[in-house]
């Protein structure tokens, strides 16, 4: 508990929640749960399959039962108060929302792309992270990646001539 024979202290552990994990959300989970100083402990999903399936996978990794389900964004936010971040990958048009609520509750939020659908919803996610204080990312990994990276080294360098129209 105290972080004893290279353990990590409980109070140097993020306690992280999810909110809608499909199958982009669920890549995301796999990518933290090996983090040692990553502590999952409860998935929201309106979707009772997919939230029992991420409470499997979760208790599993752990190897207990600790993993707390619910299917009430409202409840869920309300009563977690020991969540300190929050990952997002409910549907597309319910990203921005979830992040601004997520954050109103005093979550830092790591949200799946699009952040937002409209340029309004990306200001109020801007502004609700300023107004509370809160971290927030979106997932745009992407531009990092080998085939994306040689691609828009292409366009740069001028190999592929000039570009008049790119469609994505």
């Amino acid at each position: 508990a105290l972080g004893l024979n290279g353990a990590v202290a409980p109070s140097e552990r993020i306690v992280v929640g999810g909110l809608g994990l499909g199958g982009r959300g669920t890549h995301d989970l796999n990518w933290m749960l090996p983090e040692a100083d990553v502590q999952f402990v409860a998935i929201c999903d309106a979707k009772r399959a997919q939230r029992e399936a991420i409470k499997r996978l979760v208790d599993n990794r752990y190897g207990n039962q600790d993993c707390k389900a619910y299917g009430d964004m409202r409840e869920f936010l309300a009563t977690r108060t020991d969540i300190d971040a929050l990952l997002i990958a409910t549907g597309d048009r319910w990203h921005a929302l979830a992040s601004i609520f997520a954050m109103r509750a005093g979550k830092d939020v790591y949200s799946e792309k699009p952040s937002s659908m409209t340029i309004a919803e990306g200001q109020g996610v801007v502004d609700t992270a300023r107004r509370y204080g809160r971290v927030y990312q979106t997932g745009t990994q992407r531009l990092s990646e080998d085939n994306f990276t040689f691609a828009n080294e292409l366009v740069r360098t001028g190999r592929l001539g000039k570009v008049h129209t790119v469609r994505a």
